[in-house]
């Protein structure tokens, strides 16, 4: 039996008292024109440094940020496997710490399978491809691809019978870092209709919960869904509308949703024409009562506007930013919104931070790390992915000049220690230990002059943490790290 559960339509902010100012520094290429730049998307490392992927003709294109320049670009796909790429569609990844997965789709679509590689060092180097989709006969496409706490994968992808019916969403996991995943389980069909078929979705997943969104197809109502699992992906037995715009479509529109998850909210954003104008839309949702409290345009119809699309959403705790490309006076452009803290909305206004002619910015991504906004673009002009930087004040107003050198954490993945190797802090070394939620759940202090110093963790959970150095000028950038224990 389908379950359709109710909306509760309320208010809440789209704008804050104060804005916050993003300092943007000059756009470069992530690679040469040569590398193509089809839907490119970004994470980071442990160390902060993004970790670019997209689509380049039948590959998987991958480079990361050195610290100084980014690497030449690597196929992470081999030749025999060939990757379905487009610039609304393609490749996705996901890290966590130095842990990273990239999911692909084989062409032809109607015979070829999906496949993950990982990497345990931060994208230096990739595995041989796993397969996820051991489907029989059926078909897949548009996977997607999160991270739980401990830092193993998590996939969705869609599933159709061999004929290409029976359209929806499944998702499949491992707990073993990518070698095997389980059978997967289906994560759609909660509005009572179907999927939309050739709209990519979008997987996220924080604690326990995981939400798999997706653009829904009810009697051709194309609004945004999500599944909902309370269990870590294991089952989805509960889903819910984020879209209240009934768009009315009898074609596909060849857009997804994307989303985050803080505490017990998803946040998501997607595209929608359901009232005359393709605007970019946010909303959020409670997990634990199935409620959403309605959607906003972001910035509603303004003198020249003609279309919006392809948003993306990212936070590092409640700092948080949408980006998302415009076209406004026959001029393409790449647009940020940012927030310190998405309890408060966003503000009023918006950064441009790429404009071009109509084709020239045509679909990007964003990242944030504790005191900087990381994006990417795929540029049709120059024929590159683009890259570009915003920093912006840490809440508190404390002066920080961040070092990545000056601390090590290891290992990671940890068991019930983690080493701290600590280098030209004079003084005593303060640190907090924070859990997922932001929750404190261990601090110290200590001589921290060029020593090593180990910590029990022993009495932690499972999971993701980040390790806070103390308020100081110099100290070094908070470190994720993730303790899993061998079973």
């Amino acid at each position: 039996m389908k379950n359709i559960f109710s909306i509760s339509i309320l208010f809440f902010a789209i704008n804050v008292s104060a804005q916050t100012t993003l300092s943007w520094n000059n756009a470069i290429d992530v690679a040469t024109s040569s590398c193509s730049n089809l839907h490119p998307r970004i994470v980071l490392d442990r160390n902060n440094n993004p970790l670019v992927l997209w689509g380049q003709s039948t590959n998987a294109m991958f480079s990361r940020w050195t610290g100084t320049a980014f690497t030449i670009p690597v196929a992470v796909n081999p030749m025999s496997i060939p990757v379905f790429t487009a610039s609304w569609a393609g490749p996705d990844i996901a890290s966590k710490g130095d842990t990273v997965y990239v999911v692909f789709k084989e062409s032809p679509e109607n015979t070829g399978k999906i496949y993950v590689v990982h990497s345990y060092d931060g994208g230096v180097n990739f595995s041989t491809p796993v397969q996820v989709d051991f489907i029989a006969d059926s078909v897949s496409r548009f996977p997607t691809v999160t991270t739980d706490d401990t830092g193993n994968p998590i996939i969705g992808f869609m599933k159709f019978n061999s004929t290409f019916g029976d359209s929806r969403w499944v998702v499949a996991k491992s707990t073993d870092f990518g070698n095997t995943f389980s059978t997967d389980v289906k994560a759609s069909g909660f509005s009572g209709g179907e999927i939309c078929d050739c709209c990519p979705g979008q997987l996220v997943s924080a604690g326990n919960t995981v939400a798999m969104l997706y653009r829904d197809n009810l009697n051709n109502i194309r609004d945004t869904w999500t599944g909902i699992s309370i269990d870590g992906g294991n089952t989805f037995n509960s889903g819910l509308s984020i879209d209240q715009n009934n768009w009315m479509l009898m074609s596909c529109p060849s857009t997804g949703p994307d989303g985050i998850l803080i505490g017990d909210t998803l946040y998501s954003t997607f595209m929608s024409l359901g009232t005359g104008y393709d605007l970019i839309y946010w909303s959020k949702a409670s997990i634990s009562n199935l409620q959403c409290s309605g959607s906003v345009a972001l910035t509603g119809m303004f003198t020249g506007l003609t279309q919006q699309n392809y948003p993306r959403i990212a936070n590092f705790f409640n700092a948080t930013a949408i980006v998302w490309k415009q076209v406004v006076s026959s001029s393409s452009q790449l647009a940020v919104y940012f927030t310190d803290d998405i309890h408060n909305g966003f503000p009023m206004n918006y950064d441009t931070v790429a404009f071009g002619n109509l084709s020239e910015v045509t679909n990007s991504d964003v990242a944030i790390s504790n005191g900087k906004v990381h994006v990417v673009w795929q540029d049709n002009v120059s024929g590159t992915v683009k890259y570009r930087a915003g920093t912006y004040a840490v809440p508190g107003g404390v002066k920080v000049v961040y070092d990545n050198s000056l601390l090590t954490v290891y290992p990671n993945p940890a068991g019930d220690f983690i080493n701290l190797n600590i280098e030209k802090i004079p003084g005593y070394f303060g640190y907090s230990i924070l859990d997922i939620t932001g929750k404190n759940v261990l601090q110290s202090n200590f001589q921290s002059l060029n020593i090593s110093q180990q910590i029990d963790v022993s009495h932690l959970a499972d999971g993701t943490f980040i390790l806070q150095p103390s308020a100081c000028y110099y100290r070094p950038a908070p470190i994720e790290f993730i303790i899993h224990r061998t079973k």
